[in-house]
């Protein structure tokens, strides 16, 4: 791992010693690069996926029949990578965190279920999961497996027809691939299996579509009963994330931030360490494994005696 100051890394240990003894672990918040060692690009990191076009917006799916086609085109092909990943460090790291008690409540924006892949409970999927789709119309859930036969039956021959004409396919960070206009256009998208009309998609907030008002109010509760905040592997770029972290410096809460580049809040005054998750968590669960719990100070006070 490259080279950090120590300090960092003993104030992450003691806001996490302190929070693991008052009982109230802290609020985990994880981004899409805990999910890139497992094979899953992001979007704005170091590792970034630089695609050719732009990643499907709400409007879009809802409005474009030809857009909707070209989600499930792709998607079809490029979904079975992320079904298939496996956890990796990072996540294990956050299980074993959230096992000593240092962590609480995991509110990701990922949407490949690796978190709970991993061991983690109390898991918030802020921006939904890839593993169900749900009808527009109708309102009925299925899974994305009984979806994917659906479409292998109504496209014999398209994925293979797909590595045919692509020299490397390439995953994109919500699950689809770029593919040649030609190809989609032949591409069959079958509808709800319930109502057998309604417009499927799946079960994820879109750029352009607004969180659930509920699973935001259930994530700022989750907040406020913790004791303090760790960003793991998000830039924080989009207000759906970053507003956990306003939120937390307008209530006095501390916040730590654990990624490897920039950040939104790189100007706040947040405790930041620059390192990957995969290769900074696992550190913090040794050297915490041999920290005494420190049930004399909240963890604002732990990580200000630190500095």
């Amino acid at each position: 791992m490259s080279e950090l100051p120590a300090g960092s890394v003993e104030e992450l240990v003691a806001l996490l010693a302190s929070a693991r003894a008052s009982g109230r672990g802290v609020m985990a918040l994880t981004g899409a690069g805990m999910s890139t060692a497992s094979g899953i690009p992001d979007y704005r990191g170091p590792t970034g996926s630089q695609r050719k076009g732009s990643p499907m917006r709400y409007e879009e799916f809802l409005h474009d029949p030809e857009g909707r086609r070209r989600y499930w085109a792709r998607s079809y092909v490029g979904w079975w990578q992320i079904a298939t990943a496996r956890p990796n460090a990072a996540h294990a790291a956050v299980a074993d965190l959230q096992r000593s008690g240092a962590v609480g409540a995991v509110v990701t924006q990922n949407v490949d279920g690796l978190h709970q892949a991993a061991g983690s409970g109390r898991v918030l999927e802020l921006h939904g999961t890839l593993a169900r789709v749900v009808c527009l119309d109708c309102g009925a859930v299925v899974p994305r497996v009984q979806m994917d036969r659906r479409l292998r039956s109504a496209n014999p021959g398209f994925a293979e027809a797909a590595e045919s004409v692509a020299d490397e396919l390439r995953v994109n960070p919500d699950g689809d691939v770029d593919l040649p206009e030609d190809l989609v256009a032949s591409f069959v998208v079958v509808p709800c299996p319930v109502c057998e009309v309604g417009t499927l998609k799946p079960d994820v907030v879109y750029f352009g579509e607004p969180v659930p008002k509920d699973r935001v109010e259930r994530a700022y509760d989750l907040l406020e009963l913790a004791p303090a905040l760790l960003v793991l592997g998000s830039s924080l770029t989009v207000m759906s994330g970053y507003r956990f972290v306003r939120a937390a410096v307008r209530r006095g809460q501390p916040v730590a931030v654990v990624t490897d580049g920039a950040t939104r809040a790189d100007g706040d005054p947040v405790l930041k360490v620059a390192a990957p998750v995969q290769e900074l968590l696992p550190q913090l669960v040794s050297d915490l494994a041999s920290q005494p719990d420190d049930d004399s100070a909240e963890p604002a006070e732990a990580l200000a005696a630190s500095r």
